[in-house]
């Protein structure tokens, strides 16, 4: 999923940087490496407690070198788990529609996949009890790096307003849990991060 934690149109120099830096690296991963972290990931994902108890849960449908979360989908469409996944709407934020398994995805634009069926407004989000966030990269803050679209600070901007306090959760690879990243005002820690090594919490 192409995503953001910045405002539209806006990038500092070093998150740019440390973009570039982290889109490098998965660059150079193979077919073999992607989908050994995607069953890693998988399996780390299931066994959070966050998403053992949630009837709805908000993902994401992966693309080319993101960490794998297909696997995952499907695990919680068979637990019988209302899954929502994002339509990304022309102004960058996103809509969302339910996934009924791997043959209801269509291709969208910036090589995006998303659900078919009844689009149920931006507002559905707020109906998860687990949000999983597409990333590059988060700090031992639990702040979040993305690609610098926007639309992901709009969803958690739209939970904040609503009072809904979902799991935020962050799946990546094992190198991309970093130090620090540039932080902002409007930015949102995450309360934990899925890798295929582990996963690791952040304090509110």
């Amino acid at each position: 999923m192409i995503e953001s934690d910045g405002i539209p149109g806006r990038d500092d120099g070093s998150k740019g940087a440390l973009r570039r830096a982290l889109l490098a690296v998965r660059s150079g991963l193979t077919k073999d490496d992607i989908r050994a972290a995607e069953a890693a990931l998988g399996q780390r994902a299931l066994e959070l407690p966050e998403l053992a108890r949630s009837r709805t849960v908000a993902a994401y449908v992966s693309i080319g070198s993101e960490p794998g979360t297909r696997a995952l989908l499907d695990a919680l469409h068979a637990r019988g788990v209302r899954v929502l996944l994002p339509v990304l709407l022309p102004d960058n934020d996103l809509d969302w529609g339910v996934y009924r398994g791997p043959g209801h995805l269509v291709r969208a634009g910036r090589g995006l996949l998303e659900p078919d069926g009844e689009r149920l407004g931006p507002d559905a989000v707020t109906e998860a009890d687990a949000v999983l966030l597409p990333g590059l990269a988060v700090d031992g803050r639990g702040l979040r790096l993305g690609r610098g679209g926007g639309s992901y600070d709009r969803v958690l901007a739209r939970l904040e307003r609503s009072a809904a306090d979902p799991a935020l959760v962050v799946l990546l690879y094992d190198d991309e849990v970093v130090a620090q990243v540039p932080e902002e005002p409007h930015d949102h820690p995450v309360h934990a991060v899925v890798t295929p090594g582990g996963v690791r919490r952040f304090r509110p």
